[in-house]
């Protein structure tokens, strides 16, 4: 595999798109933190980390609206590829949606989101758009 936050982004998309309540990925560290942010930020229910076989996995239950069965995540868009790499500094930090959305950014002070990352004057690779 190439790209295993690619990989990720596809499998929590697929299982919304099916209206599963839990999926699960392999488990990696930065994919650890990617899905801390997602649970802090209200766009997953729960997650749960599972020690079995070499890497471990991750099991996450997504949120949906009670009402209208809709998720709360609308869109997750892949940024920086290992193709090709998206950098920014803290003064040209995205904005998604016009600050409704969030971006997640590794730096060298861990995995965070671009709001975070700009209080803190910190730039770094952008991984995703998510709203």
């Amino acid at each position: 595999m190439t790209d295993p936050i690619a990989d990720y982004l596809t499998r929590l998309r697929n299982a919304i798109k099916a209206n599963h309540r839990v999926v699960e990925v392999p488990a990696s560290n930065l994919k650890k933190e990617i899905t801390r942010i997602l649970h802090e930020k209200g766009y997953i229910l729960n997650y749960k980390f599972v020690e079995e076989g070499p890497q471990g996995i991750i099991k996450i239950a997504l949120k949906y609206d009670p009402v209208n069965k809709v998720n709360s995540i609308k869109k997750m868009i892949r940024v920086s590829t290992p193709g090709l790499r998206k950098y920014v500094g803290h003064t040209d930090m995205p904005r998604v949606l016009n600050g409704l959305g969030i971006a997640i950014l590794t730096t060298s002070k861990g995995v965070m989101t671009n709001k975070e990352a700009a209080d803190l004057k910190i730039g770094g690779e952008v991984i995703c758009y998510i709203y």
